[in-house]
């Protein structure tokens, strides 16, 4: 697979989720990305990630790379593919070029993009589409000596995803059986398989997160699931909740950009102190639990300081850990270990 990442007009750390994600854990695959505002300039220039990878300006360009695959690379509020891309995603199709799409819009029902595929023997990969048979979520318990650790968020769009990956490859580099659970287009287009789960239906999102947990926790002692969204943001907050209680975490770990003073996309809502949002989550995985049963803790707090210079990194890191008690890192910028520490695996 030889991948051109489609961020037209919109290749910038706002709104290019999809495609950091895609450069910093499957460089390997990835040929160019098409943004015509940034053609001619270095991926890792624009945000901070592929440092190699060029920018074109057309598809045309790509597909002379070698480009094979078009994945669409941006993550917007509504999740709706610009019309103004399908004339790219159609010529794309028809030349024989797979699409792989990660937002809401069903690119396959869509007739013109539908017989443009088959025209060009092209597949049409809609990440989001949930299975079809999912159950209702409450009932299966993940295998017992497994540990299911869930990254929550004090916000959402913070790298939960980026945690629980950095967390994947630590308990591996330290022998530890690890498996990494996608919940979210850009997840499941590293890892290969998951559920998108906001867009499955609300009565079945704890359920398909349920039966990803048990079969994960059949093949690896340590499941990592990527979390979704905050408890507290008013958009978001039902897809976190099945998610926390479907996924039945052992523990848990708080991720949260500092940077942020209010809720992404509600100015009038201003952020929580970081004890707010353990006591939250902690009562929250309880009302699933019976009278009784132990807390669910998180363990640890994993910021997101992209942006900020590395002494001021450096500390507000040390004060989450001052405020909460709990161990802090940021997992990319200055490792991981930390976080294993604290879920309880010897290095």
């Amino acid at each position: 697979m030889r991948i051109a990442i489609l961020a037209e007009g919109a290749f910038e750390r706002a709104h290019a989720k999809t495609a950091i994600g895609l450069l910093r854990y499957r460089r390997g695959y990835v040929v160019c990305v098409i943004d015509s505002a940034h053609s001619g300039r270095d991926a890792a220039d624009c945000v901070g990630e592929g440092r190699g990878v060029p920018v074109v300006s057309s598809l045309a360009e790509a597909h002379g790379l070698g480009a094979d695959t078009l994945a669409i690379g941006i993550a917007v509020a509504g999740g709706k593919v610009p019309e103004a891309w399908y004339p790219m995603l159609e010529e794309a199709l028809r030349g024989g070029i797979d699409v792989v799409n990660g937002l809401h819009t069903r690119l396959g029902e869509v007739p013109r993009l539908a017989a443009a595929a088959i025209a060009g023997g092209a597949r049409i990969r809609d990440i989001r589409r949930p299975p079809d048979d999912l159950p209702i979520g409450g009932h299966r318990r993940h295998r017992r000596g497994s540990r299911v650790i869930l990254t929550v968020g004090t916000d959402a769009a913070v790298g939960k995803m980026t945690v629980s990956l950095e967390l994947v490859a630590e308990l591996r580099r330290r022998g530890a059986p690890a498996e990494f659970v996608a919940t979210g287009q850009t997840g499941i287009m590293i890892a290969g398989s998951g559920v998108s789960v906001d867009a499955v239906v609300a009565d079945f999102i704890a359920g398909a997160a349920e039966e990803m947990v048990v079969a994960a926790a059949e093949r690896a002692d340590y499941v990592v699931v990527e979390g979704q969204g905050s408890l507290a943001h008013p958009g978001f907050s039902g897809v976190t909740l099945g998610l926390l209680h479907g996924s039945a975490p052992d523990v848990m770990i708080l991720v949260h950009d500092p940077t942020r003073s209010h809720l992404k996309g509600f100015p009038e809502l201003p952020l929580r102190p970081l004890r707010e949002y353990v006591r939250l989550y902690e009562e929250a995985a309880s009302w699933s639990r019976p009278p009784g049963a132990e807390t669910v803790p998180v363990v640890a707090v994993a910021f997101n300081t992209y942006g900020m210079e590395e002494p001021a990194a450096r500390e507000a890191v040390a004060a989450a850990s001052r405020d909460t008690g709990l161990p802090a890192t940021d997992a990319v910028r200055f490792g991981s270990a930390p976080l294993v520490d604290a879920i309880g695996v010897r290095r």
